[in-house]
């Protein structure tokens, strides 16, 4: 039996989409894919259930330097 991480990889290469792996915890692997104004973070558990978030925007430029610096120093703002 397959496990839901390659399933959705297949799924994800055959549709073209690009995406990244990472390890952030023990019993994870999470999916990061950019598509057209969002991305999307997929944490698949060793069980094989998924946990979806979706960060949507319009990808305007927002700012520069001092932005970058400012969210390096913990000053997000709004």
């Amino acid at each position: 039996m397959s496990h839901q991480l390659f399933e959705l990889l297949a799924r994800l290469d055959a549709a073209k989409i690009h995406y990244t792996l990472g390890r952030h915890q023990p019993d994870t692997v999470m999916v990061t894919l950019t598509l057209v104004g969002e991305r999307v973070e997929i944490a698949v558990f060793s069980d094989g259930h998924m946990e979806v978030s979706r960060f949507r925007g319009d990808e305007g430029i927002v700012g520069g330097a001092e932005l970058v610096y400012g969210l390096i120093r913990g000053e997000g703002g709004a």
